[in-house]
C-alpha cells in the first residue's frame, strides 16, 4: 500500500505504509521535547580592547545557532563593545575568532540589540523576565512563551558567585536564579539551556531552583577559564579556549544531527581547556541522553505529515459562498427561514453599496 506526499513544487512523490509509519514515528521523537520555537540571548558582557576574546565568542556562538536555523528575528544578541569599529583594530569591520584569519564571525548580517553601555545588568534581567518599557522595539524583546526552548550564553569576567558588566557592575548568582524563577512563573519557557563562560563559572549556577534547567559552565570554583589563540599582530587572544572547542563541536552539527546533550558536556575535556569544565542536569526533567543539541542550537520547523496526496501546483480560488449577499425576499423584507430582518430598502441599498465600493465609501465619509 502507497501513498502520495505532494512537494510545494508540485513533485509528487510515493511512499509505502511502512515508510509513512516510519516518518511519523521519527517526527514524534524529533519533537519529544514538547517545544514549538526556539530563542537564544546572547551575552558579551565586557568592554575594552584586550577583551577582544569576549566579543569573539560571542559573535562565533551567534553565528552558529543562525547557522543551524535560529533566524535574527529570535536572538537577542548584547555586546558590550565594538571591537570591530574600534581604532585599534588593523581589519576595521572585522572580527575573527581564529588566527589564520580565515573566519570572520562579525560579517555582514550581524544585528546587534544592545550595544555599548545599553549591556548593563538591568537591562539584560529585564529581557530575561519581560519587564521593559512598552517603547522598547521588538527586536530588543524576548517573545518567548511555554513552548519555547531558549539557550542563554554569557561571557566575560567573572568570579565566585559573580558575573562583570562593563567592569563597573555585576550581576550575582541569586539574582540569576531568581531571574530564571521568574520566567519560569511568567510561563515564558519550556526548557532553558544555559551556558557560561568565565572564572570561576560553576558557581553562576550553584543557586539555580528552577525546574527544567540545564546548565553547562567553562571552570569550576577556584578555577580560571583561560584564554586561547593569541593574535601578535593584533597583540591579544582571540577567544576562550571553552568556546573554541565548543565551536568546533557544533561545526559538526546540521539540523537533521542526532547529537545529544551527553556529547556536549564531553566538549573541551580538562586536557584541552586546563580549567574543569561543569554542567548541572538535576534540575533537568528529561535525560541528557534523550536531549538533542538542535533542541536549542537549532530551530523547529512546523511540519504536518499526511498519508493523502495533495496538489500544491493548483490556484488557489476563492470561496464564491463568501462574496454573496444574504438573499432578501423583497415582499416579505426577510431571509428565507425569517433568520435575518431585512426592509426591501435595505436589501436594495446593501446590494447597491457590495457593487460599487466607491459610493459606499462617499456616502461614509458624507454622513459621518
Amino acid at each position: 500500500m502507497t501513498s502520495g506526499v505532494q512537494t510545494a513544487r508540485g513533485r509528487s512523490y510515493r511512499l509505502s505504509l511502512p515508510g509513512c509509519l516510519l516518518l511519523r514515528d521519527s517526527a514524534g521523537q524529533f519533537f519529544s521535547s514538547g517545544h514549538t520555537n526556539n530563542w537564544a540571548v546572547l551575552v558579551c558582557t565586557s568592554r575594552f580592547w584586550f577583551n577582544y576574546r569576549h566579543v569573539a565568542n560571542t559573535l562565533s556562538v551567534y553565528r552558529s545557532v543562525k547557522r543551524l536555523g535560529i533566524p535574527d528575528s529570535h536572538i537577542v544578541l548584547m555586546l558590550a563593545d565594538d571591537m570591530a569599529c574600534n581604532h585599534r583594530n588593523p581589519k576595521p569591520a572585522t572580527v575573527f575568532s581564529h588566527k589564520n584569519m580565515e573566519l570572520n564571525v562579525y560579517g555582514d548580517d550581524v544585528e546587534v540589540d544592545y550595544r555599548g553601555y545599553e549591556v548593563t545588568v538591568e537591562n539584560f534581567l529585564r529581557v530575561l523576565t519581560g519587564r521593559l518599557p512598552p517603547s522598547t522595539p521588538r527586536s530588543k524583546r524576548l517573545l518567548s512563551d511555554d513552548r519555547s526552548n531558549i539557550l542563554i550564553y554569557l561571557t566575560g569576567h567573572g568570579g565566585n558567585g559573580f558575573l562583570k558588566f562593563q567592569d563597573s557592575e555585576e550581576i550575582s548568582n541569586v539574582e540569576l536564579a531568581d531571574a530564571f524563577e521568574q520566567m519560569w512563573q511568567k510561563r515564558r519557557y519550556n526548557e532553558l539551556l544555559f551556558i557560561i563562560d568565565t572564572c570561576q563559572g560553576a558557581s553562576m549556577y550553584e543557586r539555580f531552583y528552577s525546574p527544567n534547567l540545564m546548565a553547562l559552565a567553562s571552570s569550576q570554583v577556584g578555577e580560571d577559564s583561560l584564554s586561547h589563540q593569541p593574535d601578535l599582530a593584533i597583540g591579544v587572544h582571540l577567544m576562550d579556549r571553552y568556546t573554541f572547542y565548543l565551536l568546533e563541536f557544533l561545526e559538526d552539527i546540521n539540523p537533521s544531527s542526532k547529537t545529544n546533550m551527553n556529547d556536549l558536556f564531553k566538549v573541551c575535556p580538562k586536557s584541552q581547556c586546563v580549567s574543569t569544565p561543569g554542567h548541572r542536569t538535576d534540575l533537568f526533567l528529561r535525560d541528557p541522553g534523550s536531549v538533542l543539541i538542535t533542541d536549542f542550537f537549532g530551530s523547529v520547523r512546523k511540519v504536518e505529515i499526511t498519508t493523502e496526496a495533495v496538489n500544491l501546483s493548483e490556484p488557489v480560488r476563492p470561496a464564491e459562498d463568501s462574496l454573496k449577499l444574504p438573499k432578501c425576499d423583497l415582499k416579505k423584507g426577510e431571509q428565507p427561514g425569517g433568520q435575518l430582518q431585512l426592509n426591501s430598502l435595505t436589501c436594495s441599498v446593501c446590494a447597491f453599496m457590495f457593487k460599487n465600493l466607491s459610493v459606499f465609501f462617499f456616502f461614509f465619509f458624507f454622513f459621518f
